[in-house]
């Protein structure tokens, strides 16, 4: 067996190629709608493909077999809606194998040109893993300005497969696609409905997915059990984190490659610092401002998940934005719903509010501080390197100060709440002990 496994063996038919690049053209025309595809030979696998010389393909032998792959990889793993409705069987039209040097798919015209072209003359040398499957289907449509959408599953044919997908629609201009894996179901022109329903649901997957989001929400709420403090802390946040994921999806973030690692070490300190002020005391009256500061720094972490899902928001971004900070929000109060009571009955049945607040804390503070030092190593390897003093960075300048100003007269109107919130309080070792004022729940000078 030792000797068996040490004698080398060749690459065989069946293996799943590593990296798998396909292009794609989507184009509506009078009664159907043309899909254009170029797909590298080597991922249609269990396919035996006539070779000349072992290596080389045998290309007018080769037409048979792949029309059966594209029949098998292809048309049996992609669906095309026309307004919501599935469209029905596809045609294959016509398969041809291109050379690895060919351009043709840099537009929907050549693309096409080269699909319907005579095939390649018999002694062209392709070595078969090398070559690409273009691949012409055509569906019967009832209006070429119909809603479409596709829904392709191709990410089996590699380990990590790559799509390029483009619209061309009747008018208007090209709509370019580009995505890793199963992407699910793309509009290629969504109403602003259909966009804001799909970034709904990606804000609320979000949060509920990143579990640095998560402890930060949780440090804020552990030493705040009261409705009327959490109701400023947590808006001061949100309103934070808003304003600086739709500033960096609208173009006024730095674009600098050290940026995103700069912002994800800063959403790790923002954990260590709130977990440690839990366990020293934390005082009600400055945490909203804590809270806003920081919710600037994970707006932008926000951001960095948008900006991969924003093309599938069609025109209109707006609607996409503003969808995504609803479904982050929603995720937000079903974390606190659920954090808040669980809390109480730990803090009740479990352990004494004080030591279990810091155990909690600590426990947040011992992950996020090796998330910290971990990014930080990673952004020390950017360099930072001034910009140059031109047009381009006063117009920086200018986005930066509008900016500023936006978030100064955001945290006027959260400290107007909080003004509202944090008198009501009076804490003793990091406790709220006393609430003063007029409180319909406990009235006035009640203790807790």
């Amino acid at each position: 067996m030792a000797l068996l496994m040490a004698v080398p063996s060749a690459p065989s038919a069946h293996e799943i190629p590593n990296s798998v690049t396909i292009l794609a053209f989507v184009k509506p025309e009078a009664r159907r709608l043309r899909l254009l595809l170029r797909v590298p030979l080597g991922a249609m696998r269990d396919l035996d493909f006539p070779l000349r010389d072992d290596v080389h393909l045998d290309i007018p032998r080769a037409d048979s077999l792949i029309l059966e792959g594209a029949r098998l990889w292809l048309a049996d793993h992609i669906d095309v809606y026309e307004d919501g409705r599935a469209l029905g069987d596809e045609r294959l039209v016509t398969v041809r194998v291109s050379l690895p040097s060919d351009r043709s798919f840099v537009s929907y015209a050549t693309a096409l040109t080269n699909v319907e072209s005579p095939p390649l003359p018999a002694e062209v040398d392709i070595p078969w893993q090398q070559a690409a499957a273009d691949v012409l289907f055509e569906y019967d449509i009832t209006s070429p300005t119909a809603r479409f959408a596709i829904e392709p599953r191709l990410a089996r044919l590699g380990v990590r497969t790559s799509t390029v997908l483009r619209f061309v629609p009747l008018t208007g201009p090209e709509r370019a696609f580009q995505y890793v894996g199963d992407p699910g179901l793309v509009r290629l022109d969504p109403s602003w409905y259909q966009a804001a329903l799909r970034f709904v649901r990606a804000g609320f997957a979000h949060i509920l997915s990143g579990f640095d989001h998560l402890l930060f929400l949780l440090c804020l709420v552990i030493p705040v059990r009261r409705l009327r403090p959490l109701v400023a802390i947590v808006t001061a946040f949100t309103v934070a984190h808003s304003i600086t994921l739709m500033a960096s999806a609208l173009g006024l973030a730095p674009g600098a490659l050290w940026f995103p690692p700069l912002i994800e070490t800063l959403i790790a300190l923002s954990i260590v610092y709130m977990a440690f002020e839990n366990i020293v005391g934390a005082r009600l009256e400055h945490r909203w401002t804590f809270a806003f500061v920081f919710g600037l720094v994970h707006g932008f972490g926000f951001s960095f998940a948008l900006r991969e899902s924003m093309q599938f928001a069609g025109s209109h971004l707006v609607s996409a934005l503003l969808a995504f900070n609803v479904g982050v929000e929603l995720g937000q109060l079903l974390v606190v719903a659920l954090a808040v009571p669980a809390l109480a009955l730990l803090f009740r049945y479990v352990v004494r509010p004080r030591p279990g607040m810091i155990l909690l804390s600590a426990l947040v503070a011992h992950s996020a501080w090796h998330w910290m030092t971990e990014r930080g190593a990673t952004l020390r390897d950017y360099r930072f390197q001034w910009p140059a003093f031109d047009l381009a960075l006063l117009a920086g300048v200018l986005r930066g100060v509008m900016l500023l100003l936006i978030i100064g007269l955001a945290a006027r109107i959260v400290y107007v709440l909080a003004r509202w919130a944090a008198p009501a309080a009076e804490w003793q070792g990091g406790e709220v002990v006393r609430w003063r004022g007029k409180d319909p729940a406990i009235g006035p000078e009640t203790p807790r």
